[in-house]
């Protein structure tokens, strides 16, 4: 059975039943309830979308570019082991890499029902282990279809770029022995510094470190006292969010960081939450 996805920056496309069966199960659903941006939304309620659209963005991105069904695959599935509120997990167990989600990868894929879908398409889950899908991740400073999205879509819903100008970029990418390169100078220079201007005014905010870092404090002392276990952080959002907010600790914390109590304190302070230095260099055709 073929699935129909809507995607706000590659329209409707028709996917094969692999995709259809993948997104039907707990451990894809469970990204649709994970906020892409972390504990922002709860300071900024604009900036809601989940990682599973990005997930899906991904997958598009990489179909689009020609890449085979199995990256396709991969990209659709290279976020599933992310925690709650996204890299929030990765400030809790100060992770400064933020890469928490690739070291548990192995054991969230394995544990799902994914494995036994992907042997009935005719893959295996060692294919998504051990494949090098070049398309899908590449390091710093390169263009790559997961930085590539999320620099898309997560300015788009930040209304740091329009749709038309994630669209035009779109058109003037195309792949050369593998890598994404960008065929008009003045698009490089664009989405160089879209992606500058992402990690300033978004990923680097002080009132969303602000947010990110108070979520990660609280998650990590109910973590040291035994309130929540590591496995609740692989639920979703509002799983973990309510369990925090049952307690009456937990409810005034989550509460003073909507009305942003200590922001100032935070700021006057300096922040001890460090955020990765991102830099992007799109090469020309």
């Amino acid at each position: 059975m073929m699935i129909q996805v809507n995607d706000i920056l590659y329209g409707n496309v028709e996917l094969p039943a692999v995709f259809a069966d993948l997104l039907n199960t707990k451990a894809l659903k469970r990204l649709g309830g994970i906020h892409q941006s972390g504990a922002i939304f709860l300071v900024n309620p604009d900036l809601g979308h989940s990682r599973l659209e990005h997930s899906i963005g991904v997958a598009l991105l990489i179909r689009m570019l020609g890449g085979s069904e199995l990256e396709q695959i991969a990209g659709l599935l290279h976020d599933v082991s992310h925690t709650a509120f996204s890299h929030v997990g990765d400030y809790v167990f100060e992770n400064s890499e933020e890469n928490y989600h690739e070291q548990v990868f192995t054991t969230v894929l394995m544990d799902s029902e994914i494995p036994d879908i992907l042997v009935k398409h005719g893959y295996s889950a060692e294919q998504i282990l051990n494949g090098e899908f070049n398309i899908l991740e590449r390091p710093l400073p390169d263009l790559c279809a997961d930085r590539l999205d999320y620099t898309l879509r997560d300015s788009l819903h930040a209304r740091l770029i329009s749709w038309n100008n994630a669209r035009l970029f779109l058109k003037h990418i195309r792949l050369q022995n593998g890598q994404m390169l960008v065929t008009d100078e003045k698009q490089a220079d664009w989405i160089n510094e879209v992606f500058k201007q992402l990690n300033q005014e978004v990923f680097n905010a002080p009132l969303y470190v602000y947010a990110n870092h108070q979520l990660a404090l609280i998650i990590r002392e109910f973590l040291k006292t035994g309130f929540l276990k590591e496995a609740d952080l692989f639920k979703d959002d509002t799983y973990l969010l309510n369990k925090i907010r049952s307690s009456s600790a937990g409810y005034d914390a989550i509460k003073a960081i909507k009305l942003h109590k200590g922001y100032t304190e935070f700021l006057r302070k300096g922040s001890a939450l460090k955020i990765k230095t991102r830099r992007l260099k799109a090469l020309l055709v």
